[in-house]
C-alpha cells in the first residue's frame, strides 16, 4: 500500500484545497453581495453559518457511508455536490437563490473530512503517517485562502464575484474529473479500507438487500449505529480525542479571529498593520504545521501536544498581561496560530491509530464535529469577553483553554 501513498496524499490535499475554497467563498465578496442583494452583513453571515450547519449535520452520516461502502465514493461524491453548489452560488440571483446554493455546498463540504482520513490512514505507512496528516493540513490552509486571493483579482480585473465564483466552480470541476479518474487506479484494500476490514461482517448494501420491508431496513441502520455508539462509549481515547480537538478549535477560533483585535486594541498597533501580521501568523502556522509532521513521525505524536499547547499558554498569557513591548507583542502574535498547528499532525495521528479500520471515518467525522462545535462557541464567546471586560481578559480565556488542551493531552498519553 505504500507505493500508493504519494498519489492519495496528492489526491486527498488537493481535494482540501477545493472543499476549503468552497468553505470561505462567500467570506471575501461579503461587501459586493451586500450591495447586489441589499442585504445585511448580518444575513450574509447566516449564509456561511448555514453552510457549516450542514456541514455539522452531515459528518457522521457520510462517516458512516465512507466507512460501510467507499470512501472512494464518498471522495468523488463530495467534489461534484460542492461544485455544484459552488456553482449555483456563481448563478444566484437574489439571497435566497444564494442560501440555496449554501445548502448544496454544504451537504458537499460535509463528506471531504470522513473520505480524507481513512483514506490517508489506509494509504500511508507509519513511518509517513503524521507527514501525510501534516500535508493535508498544509493544502486546507491554501484553500481557506483561495477565495481571497481569486475575488479580489476578479474584481481588479474588472469581473464581478460571479466570475470569481465560477472560476473557483470550474477549478472544482476539473479536479473532480480528475479525481474519478485517479480513484479508478487505486486498489479497494484503500477505497474501501472500512468495508473490507469488517471481515466476514455482511456490507451494509448486501445487508439492505437481503431485507424486504423498508421498516427491516430502518431497523438494520439503527442497529449498525448504536452498535458504533457503543464502541465509542467504550473507547475513552477516541472521546478524549473529541473533547481535545473541540477545545482546540476554541482556541484556534480565539487566536484567528481575535489577534488583530488584540494588537490593534491592546497595543496600539495601527488597524491595517495588525491585520497584516495577523495573516502572516497564519503563514507561519502553515509552515509550522508541515514540520509538525515531520518531528511526529520522529519522536512521536504526544510531545507535540505538551510542546504546542504548553507554548499558547505562555504566550497567549504574556499577551493577556500588557507588560509586553510592542516589538515582542507583534513576535508572540506571529507564533501563536504556530503553537496551535504544530500539534494537528500529532491530533490526526492519534486519532487514526485509536481507530479499528471499519471506523475510521465516523471517528473523524466526530472529530470534525467537535472542531464545528468549537468554531460556533468561541468567537462569541470570546467577543463577549471583550465587549464586557476587554480584548486582554479575553486572551487570559484563550490562555485557559490552551490549559484544558494541555490537561487534555496529559489523559489522552495515558489512555494511548
Amino acid at each position: 500500500m505504500s507505493r500508493n501513498a504519494p498519489l492519495v496524499v496528492g489526491l486527498v490535499s488537493g481535494s482540501h484545497v477545493v472543499n476549503h475554497a468552497y468553505l470561505l467563498l462567500f467570506a471575501p465578496a461579503f461587501s459586493l453581495l451586500s450591495a447586489d442583494f441589499s442585504v445585511t452583513l448580518g444575513q450574509l453571515g447566516l449564509a456561511v453559518g448555514l453552510v457549516n450547519a450542514v456541514v455539522t449535520v452531515g459528518q457522521l452520516p457520510l462517516g458512516y457511508v465512507s466507512d460501510s461502502y467507499s470512501h472512494g465514493a464518498v471522495l468523488v461524491g463530495s467534489l461534484a455536490v460542492g461544485t455544484v453548489g459552488c456553482g449555483l452560488a456563481a448563478l444566484a440571483t437574489s439571497y435566497e437563490l444564494l442560501l440555496a446554493a449554501a445548502v448544496v455546498m454544504g451537504v458537499g463540504i460535509a463528506g471531504h473530512h470522513p473520505a480524507h482520513y481513512p483514506l490517508l490512514s489506509a494509504a500511508a505507512p507509519d513511518t509517513y503517517r503524521s507527514r501525510a496528516y501534516s500535508a493535508h493540513g498544509f493544502a486546507g490552509a491554501l484553500g481557506l485562502a483561495l477565495p481571497f486571493a481569486v475575488v479580489p483579482a476578479a474584481v481588479v480585473l474588472g469581473y464581478g464575484w460571479q466570475a470569481a465564483f465560477g472560476a473557483i466552480a470550474a477549478l472544482g470541476a476539473v479536479y473532480t474529473v480528475v479525481t474519478v479518474i485517479a480513484v479508478r487506479r487505486l486498489p479497494d484494500s484503500i477505497t474501501r479500507a472500512g468495508a473490507e476490514a469488517r471481515e466476514g461482517e455482511e456490507r451494509v448494501v448486501d445487508a439492505l438487500r437481503a431485507v424486504d420491508t423498508a421498516g427491516d431496513r430502518f431497523r438494520l441502520l439503527v442497529g449498525r449505529a448504536t452498535a458504533y455508539f457503543r464502541t465509542i462509549a467504550g473507547a475513552p481515547l477516541i472521546l478524549l480525542l473529541t473533547a481535545l480537538w473541540f477545545v482546540n478549535s476554541a482556541a484556534v477560533w480565539g487566536v484567528r479571529a481575535y489577534a488583530a483585535t488584540l494588537l490593534d486594541s491592546g497595543y496600539g498597533l495601527d488597524a491595517g498593520t495588525a491585520s497584516l501580521v495577523a495573516s502572516a501568523m497564519l503563514v507561519v502556522g502553515a509552515v509550522v504545521l508541515l514540520g509538525g509532521g515531520y518531528v511526529a513521525d520522529r519522536v512521536g505524536p504526544t510531545p507535540l501536544l505538551f510542546v504546542g499547547y504548553g507554548s499558547l499558554v505562555v504566550f497567549a498569557g504574556a499577551l493577556s498581561t500588557n507588560l509586553l513591548p510592542l516589538v515582542a507583542a507583534v513576535g508572540v502574535v506571529l507564533l501563536l496560530a504556530a503553537t496551535i498547528d504544530l500539534s494537528r499532525p500529532a491530533r490526526a495521528t492519534l486519532t487514526d491509530l485509536a481507530s479499528e479500520r471499519r471506523d475510521v471515518g465516523k471517528n473523524f467525522a466526530l472529530m470534525t464535529i467537535g472542531i464545528s462545535a468549537g468554531g460556533a462557541v468561541a468567537p462569541p464567546a470570546f467577543g463577549y469577553a471583550i465587549d464586557v471586560a476587554g480584548v486582554h481578559a479575553a486572551f487570559a480565556g484563550v490562555a485557559a483553554t490552551a490549559a484544558v488542551a494541555l490537561l487534555l493531552s496529559v489523559s489522552v498519553a495515558r489512555a494511548a
